[in-house]
């Protein structure tokens, strides 16, 4: 597969040749929703907690006698079907990752870079790097590019002034090579790979 490669201005700056292997497979969409599952459920804190009764601060007391009133026998005013009591089965803390193996992290994300290619959104330059960190010079290049959504993923190390400009302009990610991950891919309409990046994850996946 084969794409032009333009600079941050517009213009022509050569060509590149793409790997089928990493950019030419046909996607697979349950791989992608896996992935994304995984990566979704693995940032969540789970810090979510409720008290049970055993936890919340109510006496133990029995509220009644247990004959002699005419009403359901009860014992302590922290049980769950009282007002203040304790919730039944309520939310813990806990982690909600779970495993994918590694082979299909790496498979999905060369779905996920095959798909964009499929519905022609990516685009590859030379190099991702300004003169000064001045969000509106960025913008006028993005308006060249025709860019109002997009992932752009850098070299090893992204560079200080593009990566100052771009960090306030709504709908643009900015991130290293080696962050690339597939929900990142797919939330944003454009792909936009630098020259050094490509190699990158070629060179990650041969």
């Amino acid at each position: 597969m084969k794409l032009d490669i333009t600079t941050l201005e517009g213009k022509s700056a050569g060509s590149v040749e793409l790997s089928e292997t990493v950019f030419g497979l046909e996607p697979r969409a349950d791989l992608l929703a896996r992935m994304v599952r995984y990566q979704l459920a693995k940032r969540r804190a789970g810090t979510h907690k409720s008290k049970g009764r055993s936890e919340v601060d109510r006496t133990r007391k029995k509220i009644y006698k247990q004959k002699g009133t005419g009403g359901a026998r009860h014992g302590a005013a922290s049980a769950p079907q009282f007002r203040g009591g304790g919730k039944a089965f309520g939310p813990v803390v806990r982690d909600h990752a779970h495993e994918l193996p590694k082979k299909v992290r790496a498979l999905a994300l060369r779905h996920a870079l095959s798909a964009k290619a499929k519905d022609a959104g990516i685009i590859v330059i030379d190099d991702a790097k300004l003169a000064e960190p001045k969000t509106k010079v960025l913008l006028g290049h993005f308006g060249k590019l025709d860019l109002s959504s997009a992932l752009i993923v850098g070299g090893a190390e992204i560079d200080a002034n593009f990566g100052l400009a771009a960090r306030s302009i709504p709908n643009v990610d900015v991130l290293p090579v080696q962050g690339i991950n597939v929900y990142d891919i797919l939330r944003r309409d454009k792909l936009v790979l630098t020259r050094a990046a490509v190699d990158a994850l070629e060179a990650r996946f041969k």
